[in-house]
């Protein structure tokens, strides 16, 4: 049975903390969710790159490919590199991933954007940062 892919972009930072959010982010997801194939890419510094990553998936039994950005909003990464380097054109959000001679869909996500999920995230941040009061 064919599962989705997963790749989970982050941007790449010289600072560690950057990639192993990304990669320990991936690793959650891949944990609850079984039905993808998850992997990690980075726009830069870190690997692997979104094109090894997406290389990767070429070895993979997957019939759809979908394609999230881990960052907050939109911006010239989430809106001309990333989709630059996954083989969109800007502001197309789907096209075809070709892997083992054959094409399967891509797909590609919004950045995470105004969530209540994330405003409760930065409550309980706040309320952490209280504690040292």
């Amino acid at each position: 049975m064919s599962k989705k892919g997963f790749l989970l972009v982050g941007h790449g930072s010289s600072m560690p903390y950057n990639q192993e959010l990304v990669d320990r982010t991936a690793e959650i997801i891949r944990v609850k969710h079984p039905e993808y194939i998850v992997r990690s890419g980075f726009m830069n510094i870190n690997k692997p790159s979104i094109k090894d990553a997406l290389d990767e998936f070429r070895k993979e039994a997957i019939d759809a490919l979908v394609v999230v950005p881990l960052f907050l909003a939109k911006g010239a990464h989430i809106e001309k590199d990333i989709p630059r380097e996954i083989g969109l054109s800007e502001g197309i959000r789907k096209g075809h991933f070709t892997l083992n001679g054959k094409s399967v869909p891509l797909v590609y996500a919004e950045p995470i954007g105004v969530d209540p999920l994330l405003a409760d995230l930065m409550v309980k941040n706040a309320t952490e940062a209280l504690t040292l009061i």
